[in-house]
C-alpha cells in the first residue's frame, strides 16, 4: 500500500498511521489504547481521574498486548479557591431534583475532583517512561515540563484557537493538537474563558498550520476517512478522533450513555458547564435542557460536578442519564459499531486508496 506523503507525526510519535486515540477520562482505557495501537496509530491512556496504582495496572496492560508507542494524558487545570457561597447557590438550583429522587439534601456535598499534573505524575513519567505525554488546558509549570521532556516524552497540547497554539509553540511543544468547536469532551481552551472565542475544526486547522512550525493534529468533528482527508488537505499531519471510539466494544460507557449515542441526532450536543465547571460538548439530557447547557452557578473546575453525584447515585443504576454528562461531538451520526483496530485500520486504508486511486 502506497505510503503518507506528510510523515512528520508518524516519524515523531513513531506510528505507522496518521491516527491518535482521544483519551476519553472516565470512557476508554488499556484495552482501547491497545486495540489502536495495535492497528498502528497511537493509543492513549487518560490518567486525570485515576490513581498511581491505576496508572501503573493500566500502562502494565498497554505493554503486555501492544508494542506501539503510548500516550499518557494530563490535566493541568489550576485548583479552585474556595468559594462556599458559590457552592450553596448552586446545591440550592439543584434541590428540587434532590427532593424529586429522595436524595439528602442536608448531607455534605461530596467532592469531584480531577487532579493536575503534579510532582507525583512527572516522577512517574520520569520512572515509566512513556514515549508520548499529552496535556489538557495548557501545559504545566516550566520545571515539570522541562522534567517530562527530559525523559524523552513528546509533548502535546490542545489549543482551541491561533493564540494558544503559538503559545504552546513558545513553550516546547512537539505537535499541537488544534481542537475545533465540533470535538466532543472538556474543550482544551486556557488562555479565554469565552466560549465566543471558539473556531470550527476545519477553520482552525489551517490557521494554526499557518501559524506554528510543529505539526499539527486536527481534532474535532472527524470520525471517517473522509474527515482525515480534509485534515491532511488543511495542513494537519494527523488526526486525533474520540466520539467515533465511543461505538467500539473497548470503551467504558454506561448503559444509558450508550443508549443516548445510538440515538440522538447530530444536532442534540451543546457545550455545558454543569457538569464539571467547565465547557464541555455532551448530548444533551434533561438538567442541561431545564437549566440551560451553560450556568453562571455552576462552581469551578471540577468542582460543579460534587452536588450532582448524589442525584446520579439515584438515578445511574434506574438506567436514566438525568444528571449524568454524556460526552460526544457533533461527529456522532457518523459512528460506527466495530472493534477499535478495525475502525483505525478502516478509516486510515480509505483513506489512502483514496489519495492514490
Amino acid at each position: 500500500m502506497s505510503t503518507w506523503h506528510d510523515r512528520r507525526i508518524l516519524d515523531l510519535l513513531g506510528i505507522e498511521l496518521p491516527i491518535l486515540q482521544a483519551p476519553m477520562a472516565g470512557a476508554s482505557g488499556a484495552a482501547m489504547a491497545i486495540a489502536v495501537g495495535n492497528a498502528g496509530g497511537l493509543g492513549a491512556l487518560p490518567c486525570a481521574m485515576l490513581t498511581e496504582a491505576q496508572v501503573r495496572a493500566e500502562i502494565a496492560t498497554f505493554r503486555s498486548a501492544c508494542l506501539g508507542p503510548l500516550n499518557l494524558n494530563f490535566f493541568c487545570h489550576q485548583p479552585p479557591q474556595p468559594a462556599p457561597e458559590h457552592d450553596a447557590r448552586w446545591k440550592q438550583a439543584l434541590k428540587p431534583y434532590y427532593d424529586e429522587v429522595g436524595a439528602d439534601f442536608e448531607a455534605p456535598t461530596p467532592v469531584s475532583n480531577r487532579a493536575p499534573f503534579d510532582d507525583q505524575a512527572c516522577s512517574l513519567i520520569e520512572e515509566l517512561r512513556p514515549e508520548v505525554v499529552s496535556f489538557h488546558f495548557g501545559l504545566p509549570e516550566a520545571t515539570l515540563l522541562h522534567r517530562v521532556k527530559a525523559s524523552g516524552a513528546k509533548v502535546l497540547s490542545s489549543a482551541t484557537t491561533v493564540e494558544e497554539a503559538v503559545w504552546l509553540e513558545q513553550q516546547g511543544c512537539d505537535a499541537i493538537i488544534a481542537m475545533g468547536y465540533e470535538a466532543g469532551g472538556h474543550r482544551g481552551m486556557f488562555l479565554s474563558r469565552d466560549i465566543s472565542s471558539q473556531i470550527g475544526t476545519f477553520a482552525l486547522v489551517p490557521q494554526i498550520a499557518d501559524a506554528v512550525k510543529v505539526p499539527v493534529i486536527a481534532a474535532g468533528g472527524i470520525a471517517d476517512h473522509r474527515g482525515l482527508l480534509a485534515a491532511l488537505a488543511l495542513g494537519a499531519s494527523a488526526v486525533q478522533i474520540g466520539t467515533a471510539y465511543l461505538f467500539c466494544p473497548e470503551a467504558k460507557v454506561s448503559p444509558a450513555h450508550r443508549r443516548a449515542l445510538d440515538t440522538a441526532s447530530a444536532s442534540d450536543t451543546a457545550l455545558t458547564n454543569l457538569f464539571t465547571g467547565r465547557p464541555a460538548r455532551g448530548i444533551n439530557n434533561r438538567i442541561m435542557r431545564e437549566l440551560g447547557p451553560m450556568s453562571p452557578l455552576a462552581p469551578s473546575f471540577p468542582l460543579a460536578g460534587g452536588a450532582l453525584i448524589p442525584l446520579r447515585a439515584i438515578t445511574d443504576p434506574q438506567g436514566k442519564s438525568d444528571f449524568s454528562n454524556l460526552w460526544a461531538g457533533q461527529a456522532l451520526r457518523l459512528g460506527r459499531p466495530m472493534g477499535a483496530e478495525v475502525l483505525t485500520r478502516d478509516i486510515a486504508g480509505k483513506a489512502l486508496r483514496t489519495l492514490f486511486r
